[in-house]
């Protein structure tokens, strides 16, 4: 995020001749949704004069209740690489304000806001690294999204293999023009499947970079002809894409998990917040997971954690204290969720559930050295371990039942988030099948 004013806004409209400018905020369900104004209205932007009808977007309010109002954040300006030069579109991203002048308590920005204000009640700032992966696959003659993909590429493949690799390349550039710092991109395991991850930043800062990524990831894919999706299983013979969530936390500008002393290199704080996320994760699930989709890349044979694990370097559980970068990079890594997730309630529900487990002293079981994905099911049976829900709808019963992460939410958007997921899982329990009709129709 830039160190702007507003006087330095204008010049900046000004001078690089930008005649758009949306303004862009983010719906329950993680969707990015946005107003287009010309830079004439700059004026009334910033006076937080912008409102719309919050009843068309999903999970905000009634048609029965005021507009909503736009406050953009001037230090999120940007404009868009892959937009003309002459008459420029730039964006800001906004928080969503009622008529009164207070914050909108189903303005996701707004949960993640509190969470992180909570934080640093507690004395600490955090930071967040995601790490993004999504799928590049060819469009039909009419540039609908399909499946296909002529590559047959694999881990860290390049090109001729990796067809993607220029697409890749130039989603990268296009995100560093927006300021970015992008630390690594690399083709991923399956064919047309890529990951790019960028550096850690505070927790409004990445959630904010999470949906600008997605955007770009897809504008720049389209202009190569291709269709990128973030969908987490969209084909049932290779494994699926995730976000992997990296998180610590700092004190007088340290890393507060590290402690060199322990044999796992973590402060006490590091093993409560671990804790805390073990006790919370089934709840948390609902919303790192939230597609009935979601649920058929959680498996082990799709490369993905299952049971509630952690270790150090094991890459079967599901959380990881990497030894890579250790010392001021010591985090705790969060392998599960996928990137159809809400980035803001994500994050947010994370650091709700750390701190429950700082507070209370929940401590962490043992950590695991075992392949988890190798070992058969009787086996984990005996070792007690515990597992992610199978589903959606088991994920919103566990996140229902949990009152730290309903608290964390708020009234207004776990209420309304349940039921829509709920509709959706109804939707899918009505819903017939290809295998269904390939399996039973010829023989029935």
């Amino acid at each position: 995020m830039r160190n702007l004013s507003q006087e330095d806004l204008v010049t900046m409209v000004q001078e690089e001749d930008v005649e758009f400018i949306r303004l862009q905020f983010t719906d329950m369900l993680g969707d990015l949704k946005n107003m287009a104004v010309t830079a004439s209205q700059l004026s009334k932007v910033l006076k937080n004069e912008c409102k719309f009808d919050g009843s068309a977007i999903t999970g905000y309010v009634s048609a029965t209740e005021p507009d909503l109002y736009l406050h953009p954040i001037v230090g999120t300006f940007e404009t868009f690489p892959w937009r003309p030069q002459q008459g420029k579109v730039a964006r800001m991203i906004c928080d969503v304000y009622r008529q009164d002048g207070e914050p909108f308590e189903g303005d996701p920005r707004n949960v993640l806001r509190r969470a992180t204000d909570n934080m640093r009640d507690m004395g600490y700032g955090v930071e967040v690294g995601p790490e993004c992966e999504f799928f590049l696959f060819n469009t039909d003659d009419d540039t609908m999204p399909t499946t296909k993909t002529s590559e047959k590429a694999g881990f860290f493949d390049v090109g001729p293999l990796d067809t993607g690799e220029n697409a890749r390349r130039d989603i990268v550039l296009a995100l560093e023009d927006m300021g970015f710092v992008a630390e690594s991109s690399h083709h991923e395991k399956a064919p047309a499947q890529h990951e790019i991850s960028f550096r850690y930043d505070d927790p409004l800062n990445t959630a904010d970079n999470i949906m600008t990524f997605k955007l770009a990831v897809r504008t720049i894919a389209r202009r190569h002809g291709l269709h990128a999706t973030f969908m987490p299983k969209p084909k049932e013979d290779v494994v699926g894409s995730g976000m992997r969530l990296s998180i610590n936390l700092t004190k007088d500008g340290r890393n507060f998990f590290r402690d060199a002393q322990d044999p796992n290199g973590m402060t006490k704080e590091a093993y409560y917040f671990l804790g805390g996320l073990m006790k919370h994760i089934k709840g948390i699930s609902a919303i790192a997971n939230p597609l009935v989709n979601s649920y058929r890349r959680l498996a082990s044979d799709q490369d993905a954690p299952e049971y509630i694990s952690w270790s150090k370097a094991n890459r079967t559980t599901l959380f990881r204290i990497p030894t890579i970068r250790r010392g001021e990079g010591t985090r705790i890594e969060l392998c599960s969720p996928d990137s159809a997730a809400n980035p803001y309630l994500l994050i947010a529900l994370c650091l709700e559930a750390g701190m429950d487990g700082m507070r209370n002293q929940i401590e962490p079981p043992a950590p695991i050295e075992q392949n988890l994905y190798e070992l058969p099911i009787e086996a984990l049976t005996a070792m007690g371990m515990d597992r992610l829900p199978k589903t959606l709808d088991e994920a919103l019963d566990e996140l229902e039942k949990d009152q730290v992460l309903m608290n964390a939410l708020g009234d207004h958007i776990a209420k309304r988030y349940i039921a829509e997921k709920r509709d959706e899982c109804a939707r899918y329990a009505k819903s017939i099948s290809q295998w269904e009709l390939n399996e039973y129709l010829y023989k029935y």
